[in-house]
């Protein structure tokens, strides 16, 4: 099995060698990441300069740096491994990506790309404070998650949040919560305004979702599709023509 690995965190990441390290014990390996971090850029692609692909081995790996967007790591990382890629691992991203996040996570972003190629992706998270976290503790669920997806072709885009002591494994769905965004306004010390973005949830955690399984302590897996199309609304929409 050929595993290609991506993030957005980049290619120096902690992250990106515990998953690498794990993935190994099913496949050949090989890591294609940006060379700084690319949070949050979402499904972001480089259209109007060329990117470059270095050789930037990490650990054992063979890795490479690109000057790019997680999205573009992946084309990057298909093409120069001939299409011949049987899965598109990424992260393991320092922070969760739950419920609203899909559409921002740089992390998300890579598993999606490599959905959009016709190649399966799987995208896996974890929470931070301010100490880095523990993958020697993440890592025994990061290879059960595998043991159980890797033979499960059907399902094509998965978002894999991993607390860092899990009591289990939970199939869940997206969360989804409105926000209160707020724009807070200040200073830096030189005395310019600067503002920051703020949201606080509006609704409640609920029962089944990724959000839920994390806070109570289980690895939240859930299976995501390409197509945004709301079909309700689709579908009352053309019955009044």
């Amino acid at each position: 099995m050929r595993i290609l690995i991506a993030n957005d965190d980049g290619i120096y990441s902690p992250g990106i060698l515990a998953l690498a390290e794990v993935a190994s014990e099913f496949g050949q390996v090989r890591i294609v990441a940006p060379d700084v971090e690319q949070s949050s850029m979402g499904h972001a692609i480089t259209a109007t300069r060329p990117l470059s692909y270095r050789p930037t081995p990490i650990g054992d790996f063979e890795a490479y740096r690109v000057n790019g967007t997680p999205a573009d790591c992946v084309a990057m990382g298909l093409f120069h491994w001939e299409q011949q890629v049987d899965i598109v691992l990424s992260g393991i991203n320092l922070g969760t990506n739950l419920g609203n996040s899909a559409w921002h996570s740089g992390t998300l972003a890579a598993a999606k790309q490599a959905a959009l190629f016709g190649t399966r992706g799987i995208a896996f998270s974890t929470p931070v404070t301010r100490d880095e976290p523990d993958f020697d503790l993440i890592k025994p669920f990061v290879r059960e998650t595998l043991e159980l997806l890797l033979p499960q072709n059907d399902l094509t885009l998965l978002n894999v949040n991993i607390p860092v002591q899990a009591k289990g494994i939970k199939w869940t769905r997206q969360s989804l919560r409105h926000y209160d965004g707020k724009v807070v306004p200040g200073t830096d010390p030189m005395g310019r305004e600067h503002f920051w973005f703020t949201v606080i949830p509006v609704e409640e955690t609920e029962d089944g979702t990724d959000r839920w399984a994390m806070d109570h302590g289980y690895v939240s897996i859930t299976p995501l599709r390409l197509d945004l199309t709301n079909y309700e609304e689709l579908e009352k929409a053309m019955k009044r023509g």
